[in-house]
């Protein structure tokens, strides 16, 4: 077990090679201090646990048909097999090749909520937001915190990050309509200590209004190496 351990930790410090050469990000400005706040959860916040899950994409497959003059009802079909999850089988009244059918249906990942929520366990002040323990999250934000002052990041793994802001996209087949946002990557590994990690914690405003907090790490204290990833949705 202990040889398990070890190899573990080597296997994270040798995927944190990197980190050591990853650019700094600039600090916020006022308005982005502003904006960061605004968008980071309140003491006592009920939030939605979300998840994603695997959806057919028929964007770029509509687009094609339409283009060649394909049949607006082989379309259809596709289309309404595709909202139940199921790729209907190749009609050549679509105009396109059977390769191309299968090139432009695609699977994608959407976000959806799970109908369980959850009230986050954290302390906020006028300096700082720090994650606590919150059932059913799994232990995976615990012990994080976000400077409310530089908008600095910092993990109990002793590592932290400042956030680059999010840029939206206006592309058709963009997986979250997103208005604004921000996001961390922490890197950093001490073999000395036992610890390190590799994580991204994503904060986004979508164009509904609905705040999306997505944390995905693989973390080491003291030897013991966690994996886990969590995704919230609130109102604020």
């Amino acid at each position: 077990m202990k040889a398990a351990r070890s190899l573990s930790f080597l296997l994270l410090v040798a995927s944190l090679g990197a980190a050591a050469k990853s650019e700094v990000a600039p600090p916020l400005t006022g308005g982005g201090l502003t904006r960061l706040a605004g968008l980071l959860p309140l003491s006592g916040q009920v939030v939605t646990v979300m998840e994603k899950r695997p959806s057919l994409s028929t964007i770029d497959l509509r687009m094609r048909v339409e283009r060649v003059g394909g049949s607006p009802e082989a379309l259809y079909q596709v289309i309404v097999s595709a909202s139940r999850g199921v790729r209907a089988p190749y009609d050549p009244r679509l105009g396109i090749s059977e390769e191309d059918y299968r090139r432009y249906l695609v699977f994608q990942e959407v976000l959806v909520s799970t109908s369980k929520t959850v009230r986050l366990g954290l302390l906020r002040d006028s300096n700082r937001v720090l994650f606590g323990n919150t059932p059913g999250l799994n232990n995976v934000l615990d012990g994080l915190s976000i400077n409310l002052r530089t908008g600095e990041l910092r993990g109990p793994e002793g590592y932290s990050a400042l956030p680059t802001l999010v840029v939206p996209s206006t592309a058709p087949d963009r997986v979250l309509p997103v208005r604004n946002g921000f996001q961390w990557k922490l890197l950093g590994s001490d073999a000395t200590a036992g610890n390190g990690v590799k994580a991204t914690l994503n904060l986004l405003e979508l164009e509904s209004g609905l705040i999306i907090l997505n944390y995905s790490r693989t973390s080491m204290i003291n030897r013991r190496l966690t994996e886990g990833e969590i995704i919230i949705g609130y109102d604020r």
